[in-house]
């Protein structure tokens, strides 16, 4: 039996997180990380919706004195349906299927089409019959181990044994622990949970707010944005080019009970879905991690783009981050949305393209913070990123319209170091989002400069021409370091001649 909270006696957020760690073991050695995650967070999926469904199920026996009956009509009504042949438990009885691989199969397509529409296309991805697995004999053995990591007798997933979205922080810790674990692969799924925080605060979402991330990888900044609303009076959406990664973003969304986010398949610049009659749909807060510096973004159909996002200018075809960028402020409600995304530092002062197009933006006094973050926080790039925030209340119309100042804050030493990897701490998540509220000078920290100071650097915003960090150097006595050097060179004269007198007496 699992060691308990003695408070609650519920399966601790540790417990879980660990043997659902431990469990990856099965796939270590065949494939790696960016692969095996996905069979994993599968077979938790279908663990944790087969235990819950389970509960319910007893749940209303209870209420109904075993009529089973009544009992199935209640269970029709349940925010999701599990066929008892594909539940985990009937996997687990046919483990040592010769087609166990085919079962599994089966039954993830069952619970998907009785799902439609929110699993839709959330199993199109993975196949747990694929010869990546290894032979027929090989294959079956591992996916014997793996029912049977889930079928752990501590692994209670049951809501009754569990705190309330304890399994949704598996699922994101999972995804985090993969992230570090499949190195550069981990930048198409997975944003640091603290960088996520902070993002998500500084977004500073509000009850009824649609808020979109349109490239949402596993869905978790979303979501973390999300939280900031208290009871989460709030709807996501998102967009991913991968569908793999989508589908990931579609359990996690299920798993922490967002039944009504919509998440779309393709490429956010090429070809957006996320459209009301035509046009691109607007969001009260729009967040987002984009790739960094993409190649081959689109850039030869840019100019004829039928949404107007590059009326500013059309980024150059080898680094796509203002590609993005401008998506993002065309999908903000004009005069109250607000933006928070995370860039390249590149994106604050190169020039060109790049550079006429951050005046134009500037100029239309939409951004409103420039905050440079820690290197080595992310897993798959161990540069420095700077987050960008912008306010569409700022311009003409808006209730900010007079705000004409940007403030620039330096939190590259904000962090704790690790070995691989550095990471924002709840008190440097803090102290940056209350400089960015409190708008004020802040010696080495924060400076908030004015436009024409701005026009002064050429509209560059690379944040050393703003906060100074320049640590003086304490003064060097000149007069005194020259004494010492000539006490110690005659103290160096006597050795030596006391070194000639012995070697003299030894007749050498």
């Amino acid at each position: 039996m699992a060691e308990t909270n003695p408070n609650n006696g519920k399966l601790t957020q540790q417990e879980v997180n660990d043997i659902c760690w431990r469990a990856c073991d099965t796939f270590r050695g065949v494939i790696d990380g960016g692969q095996y995650k996905d069979y994993i967070l599968v077979m938790l999926f279908i663990k944790y919706i087969s235990d819950v469904w389970q509960d319910h199920y007893d749940d209303y026996m209870r209420q109904y004195n075993g009529k089973v009956e009544r009992v199935e009509r209640a269970m029709k009504l349940e925010r999701f349906k599990l066929p008892e042949d594909a539940s985990f438990n009937a996997l687990h009885k046919v483990r040592n299927a010769d087609n166990v691989g085919e079962l599994i199969n089966i039954a993830i397509e069952k619970i998907e089409t009785l799902n439609r529409p929110k699993l839709d296309g959330v199993f199109q991805n993975i196949d747990f019959n694929t010869e990546q697995l290894g032979n027929t004999k090989d294959r079956n053995r591992l996916l014997k181990n793996l029912l049977e990591d889930f079928a752990n007798p501590r692994l209670d997933l049951r809501p009754s044994r569990i705190e309330e979205d304890v399994i949704g922080e598996a699922y994101m810790y999972l995804i985090e622990r993969f992230g570090s674990d499949a190195g550069k692969k981990a930048g198409e799924f997975y944003t640091p949970s603290p960088v996520r925080r902070l993002v998500a605060k500084l977004a500073k979402p509000e009850p009824g707010n649609l808020i979109c991330d349109p490239t949402c990888g596993s869905g978790s900044l979303a979501l973390d944005t999300g939280r900031e609303v208290a009871g989460g009076a709030c709807r996501l959406f998102g967009q991913e080019k991968n569908g793999g990664t989508l589908a990931l973003a579609k359990m996690n969304m299920f798993l922490h009970g967002v039944d009504d986010a919509v998440l779309e398949w393709g490429d956010t610049i090429n070809d957006p879905k996320l459209l009301d009659e035509g046009r691109l749909m607007r969001f009260d807060r729009v967040v987002a991690n984009p790739p960094f510096s993409l190649d081959k973004w689109g850039a030869e159909d840019a100019a004829a783009d039928i949404y107007g996002r590059f009326g500013r200018g059309v980024p150059p075809k080898s680094k796509g981050d203002w590609a993005f960028v401008l998506h993002m402020l065309a999908t903000a409600k004009r005069q109250t949305g607000r933006v928070v995304v995370v860039v390249p530092h590149g994106v604050l002062f190169r020039g060109a393209a790049e550079g006429r197009i951050r005046e134009a933006v500037i100029k239309e006094n939409l951004l409103d913070a420039v905050i440079g973050l820690p290197e080595k926080l992310f897993s798959t790039a161990a540069i420095p990123v700077a987050l960008m925030v912008f306010d569409r209340r700022r311009e003409a119309g808006g209730e900010q319209e007079q705000r004409k100042d940007i403030l620039f804050v330096d939190a590259s030493k904000e962090f704790t170091s690790g070995r691989n990897q550095n990471t924002l701490t709840d008190a440097n998540i803090s102290k940056i989002f209350n400089a960015v509220e409190a708008r004020e000078a802040v010696d080495k920290f924060a400076h908030l400069a004015g436009f024409d100071e701005v026009v002064e650097n050429g509209f560059n915003m690379n944040i050393p021409r703003y906060v100074d960090t320049f640590e003086e150097e304490e003064e060097i006595d000149l007069a005194a370091v020259q004494a010492e050097i000539d006490r110690l060179d005659e103290e160096l004269t006597q050795t030596r001649a006391r070194l000639r007198q012995h070697l003299k007496e030894l007749g050498i």
